[in-house]
């Protein structure tokens, strides 16, 4: 994410933590993440913009609490965020001068550096 990204993003973050549960607030920092990355998503034999990607997450993420509160941020990128829910592919990330890597992998590390790992 580039420095403005993040100027951009700190009111929002701010406000989002802010009487959040630890995985609410893990989950929205990813979703911000995701959207001001500046990659392209697959999914369902497409690509898409961060935007869309980031909506498409949130949906997901949103669907899933309604159904069964997750307990770790884990089981999002698991659950939701590492594959099609109806084909069962998994999603992809390409980001500018950077390897195409699986979904999973790259939010694991998006999660790993937000803890500070």
């Amino acid at each position: 994410m580039t420095r403005r990204g993040w100027w951009l993003l700190l009111p929002w973050l701010a406000a989002m933590s802010q009487a959040q549960p630890p995985v609410q607030q893990e989950v929205s920092l990813l979703l911000a993440e995701v959207a001001a990355s500046g990659c392209e998503f697959y999914r369902n034999g497409g690509w898409y913009d961060a935007a869309a990607a980031a909506r498409h997450l949130r949906d997901k993420y949103q669907y899933l609490q309604a159904r069964r509160p997750l307990k770790r941020t884990e089981d999002f990128i698991e659950q939701a965020a590492s594959r099609s829910s109806f084909s069962g592919t998994a999603y992809r990330v390409r980001c500018p001068g950077q390897a195409t890597v699986a979904s999973r992998q790259w939010l694991l590390a998006r999660l790993a550096r937000l803890r500070g790992g």
